[in-house]
């Protein structure tokens, strides 16, 4: 299904970006909501320390997955992502203080008998390491369609959960995109080093849509709840890397009767996740808008005092 350095490298992108969510969601939560889409939301974040400090964090995340991605199938390495949130609470509680009440212990035992009933059903076997660009073309096409469609059923609505499941399910469609064009760029530095690397297309690819997933995320995070936000990316991050891992990379897993322990397992991933999201900490380590009061909302006067 995939190599131990891979599922073991995957872990540790986890755990880096769990500490990323510790530390950049107490700083978006200083920054005032919009009505609109905050294109200057970034630039008030990088004027707070503790997100600068997040963003060192993504950048070991991201070079613990492209290690990950070099070593096994993309249908393997995104889901175990979903560990993100359970280890953002056990970093959040050592760093920050805060309870993980019985409930939230019931959701990290969910999610992490879910993700490994599903993985071990579907087996997924490593393809190819390379996509052709015939094979890009219609695939970039449709991630755009759906992030453009996304952003723009969010923007129509005021802060609330349906606007922030609509930009996570953006955000999944970046977070799972960018992993694909990483698992290519990587492909290219292990065959032509360097000079390869730089010169492919999916290297600026994979930058420029990392960026604008986590501007989405931020957005996700600040319009509503945790519990309307936090399933959406986390299966949806989940199942369109196995999508984009099948129709890019020759991935394949396994069918008929198995889409059975497949589905329960996947019921159990989604069960665990809104479980973890009801947590008091998550909400606390996201900073997602339960009942942002009215004022902060519409971005008129600042919101919670820095850390």
């Amino acid at each position: 299904m995939a190599t131990w350095p891979a599922v073991l490298f995957a872990l540790l992108a986890a755990a880096s970006n769990a500490l990323a969510t510790v530390l950049q969601r107490r700083a978006a939560r200083t920054v005032p909501l919009s009505a609109g889409l905050r294109l200057g939301l970034l630039v008030d974040l990088l004027h707070r320390a503790v997100w600068l400090g997040g963003m060192l964090a993504v950048v070991a995340a991201a070079c613990f997955q492209a290690l990950a991605l070099s070593q096994g199938a993309l249908s393997v390495v995104q889901p175990l992502f979903v560990l993100e949130l359970p280890l953002a609470l056990l970093i959040g509680r050592v760093l920050l203080g805060g309870r993980i009440p019985r409930s939230g212990w019931v959701g990290v035992a969910l999610l992490v008998v879910g993700l490994g009933s599903a993985l071990a059903a579907a087996a997924p076997t490593i393809g190819t390491t390379h996509a052709p660009f015939d094979r890009w073309v219609p695939a970039l096409a449709v991630c755009a369609a759906v992030i453009v469609t996304a952003v723009g059923a969010a923007l129509r609505r005021g802060a609330g959960g349906v606007r922030a499941a609509c930009f996570a399910a953006a955000t999944a469609v970046g977070y799972a995109l960018t992993a694909a064009m990483l698992k290519d760029a990587t492909h290219a530095w292990q065959t032509g080093g360097p000079a390869a690397f730089f010169s492919t297309w999916q290297t600026y690819g994979f930058a420029l849509t990392g960026v604008l997933a986590i501007f989405l995320l931020e957005n996700a995070m600040q319009s509503g709840p945790l519990t309307a936000s936090q399933p959406v990316l986390t299966l949806g991050d989940a199942l369109l890397s196995l999508s984009l891992g099948v129709t890019l990379f020759d991935e394949r897993v396994r069918t008929g009767w198995w889409l059975l322990p497949e589905a329960v397992g996947v019921a159990l991933v989604l069960w665990g996740a809104v479980l973890l999201s009801r947590v008091a900490l998550a909400r606390d380590l996201t900073g997602a808008q339960d009942e942002a009061p009215a004022a902060v909302r519409e971005g008129t006067q600042p919101g919670p005092t820095d850390i």
